[in-house]
């Protein structure tokens, strides 16, 4: 009889009860089994036909559990005006050593939470852990995502807000409020970045406006995560970080075009890892464009939750 996969919709993962904790142990435990050598993974391949869109997919293999990853995620920009979700795909989850598709998810929570959870193991190495204030830059899913993610990690008090999309806004106001915290709206972005211990960039990955946010505004010691290939931020401003961190340095060289010069990245999430990292004087910044270490961690975790 033929195998048959569970079908996992996002409603279902998010009813599995992952903790915040949960997802930064995954990817943790999975940055290191990659640097063991027991995790395998490729670099994300992209394409962008010209029209707005953005197609990506993620392949890894390994670890623990011992399960094949395939993520395929597009970045409609016009969805939102058809009554659908911004960014759709789906996840396969494979037996490593037979090739049995145990499961297919949905992968618009998995792309979120694993992408806050990238997020906060750097943060976890770079930012101030008494942080108050965060500061987000684009208020879409991404936002929320982080702002519920790093709620559970720093002792938050304010959320700063800046956004086109009113939709958007309202619904991060509305979370912040429901975590207890208080939230504003801020116009002039170097205000913003100038209140904040940490900054979220999350304009869309499509973005081809001019760069408006200077990194030299920021406080020292303060943590830009940055998800959106730096897009908005100036090239004079990135010179002004101290640290920068990219999520996987093998995957960075190959992607065009670079965030910052190679030279100017200290390390991945791999190397912060490592007890002897150490940040240098400056703001710092975590620049990333997603890895597949993050998209099988959480997938193979929630196939560890659903299998039992």
């Amino acid at each position: 009889m033929a195998f048959a996969p569970k079908v996992l919709n996002d409603e279902n993962l998010q009813a599995l009860g992952i903790s915040a904790n949960d997802v930064v142990q995954a990817i943790e435990g999975a940055l290191r089994a990659k640097a063991a050598g027991d995790l395998h993974t490729t670099p994300k391949s992209v394409i962008q036909p010209g029209d707005g869109r953005y197609m990506m997919t993620t392949l890894g293999t390994g670890g623990d559990p011992d399960v094949t990853v395939v993520k395929a995620v597009t970045v409609c920009p016009d969805n939102p005006a058809r009554g659908l979700p911004s960014i759709t795909g789906a996840i396969m989850v494979l037996d490593a050593q037979t090739g049995e598709c145990l499961a297919l998810m949905d992968a618009e929570w998995i792309t979120a939470v694993r992408t806050a959870g990238l997020s906060a193991v750097a943060a976890r190495r770079l930012a101030n852990p008494d942080s108050a204030v965060i500061g987000f830059v684009g208020c879409g899913v991404q936002a929320r995502s982080h702002l519920e993610m790093f709620a559970g990690l720093y002792p938050l008090q304010e959320v700063v807000m800046m956004g086109r999309g009113r939709a958007n806004l309202d619904q991060l106001a509305g979370l912040a409020s429901d975590l207890g915290l208080s939230v504003r709206e801020e116009i002039d972005p170097d205000a913003l970045l100038a209140a904040c211990d940490i900054v979220v960039s999350s304009l869309p990955i499509t973005f081809a406006g001019t760069p408006f946010l200077d990194a030299s505004k920021m406080r020292e010691g303060a943590l830009a995560v940055i998800t959106d290939a730096a897009k908005p931020w100036t090239a004079a401003g990135r010179d002004a970080f101290g640290t920068i961190i990219v999520d996987d340095l093998e995957q960075e060289r190959a992607m065009q075009p670079p965030m910052v010069p190679i030279a100017r990245i200290q390390n991945d999430l791999t190397g912060i890892l490592s007890p002897d990292f150490t940040t240098k004087p400056g703001p710092r910044a975590f620049m990333f464009r997603g890895i597949a270490v993050g998209d099988h961690a959480l997938a193979a975790r929630v196939w560890s939750a659903i299998r039992g």
